[in-house]
């Protein structure tokens, strides 16, 4: 029986996840609240082999090589695995998880190989099988960042250049990234995820301000 909570952050690349999940973990800290953190896709661990394989271009240089179904079910592996082997006991047990992407992303980026007009029966396909037929838990809050895609490239190429990394196939394809950006703002409304602006008043938005935003829509939610 579910009985712990799960609190999502989600985007697209670029999209300032990394940063947000790190300030959340910060402030949890402070403020004395225990959790336990993960971050997806978990690359370090063989559940994750498939997803090496597909985003190296082992199946084909471009996206949509792989089709939706079958790319959703790489990643879906890797959480089951880690449901499995790392947070599901603390979740059942009651506790408080945080997570860095989740079975959400399989809505943004594999949904983005979806024609439109079938993609509201896609994100209710992966919501099946995802939550239904694997039995993973569904996220008492996601926290979707939105994002530009100019900010999006700049930030995914400034990281790949400090790492000294070659962009993936989905990182260095930017129609692929716009089609996520789109698609993205279709699943938070299809699913009733909570959508944070990255910008105001024309301006991008501070990190720290953001910060504040995501805590209190946590606390609104009595998830904390």
């Amino acid at each position: 029986m579910e009985s712990g909570k799960l609190i999502v952050l989600e985007g697209i690349d670029g999209s300032g996840k990394s940063t947000q999940y790190r300030l959340l973990q910060e402030r949890f800290q402070r403020e004395g609240i225990q959790f336990h953190s993960t971050v997806f896709p978990r690359y370090q661990e063989e559940s994750s082999a498939l997803i090496r394989l597909y985003l190296s271009g082992a199946f084909g240089s471009k996206p949509e090589d792989v089709n939706a179904c079958a790319a959703a079910a790489f990643y879906a592996v890797d959480r089951y695995a880690a449901y499995k082997q790392d947070w599901g006991g603390i979740y059942e047990a009651g506790g408080l998880i945080l997570a860095d992407r989740y079975t959400t992303s399989n809505a943004v980026h594999q949904g983005s190989k979806v024609p439109r007009p079938e993609l509201g029966a896609f994100f209710d396909w992966l919501y099946d099988f995802e939550y239904v037929r694997l039995e993973l838990p569904r996220p008492n809050l996601v926290i979707y960042l939105d994002v530009d895609i100019t900010t999006s490239l700049s930030r995914i190429r400034r990281r790949a250049a400090m790492a000294g990394e070659k962009p993936d196939i989905h990182e260095q394809n930017e129609l692929y990234l716009r089609q996520c950006l789109d698609t993205g703002k279709l699943a938070a409304a299809h699913y009733g995820w909570q959508v944070i602006p990255w910008e105001k008043d024309g301006q991008e938005r501070e990190a720290g301000e953001k910060s504040q935003e995501i805590f209190s829509l946590i606390k609104k939610q009595g998830l904390i």
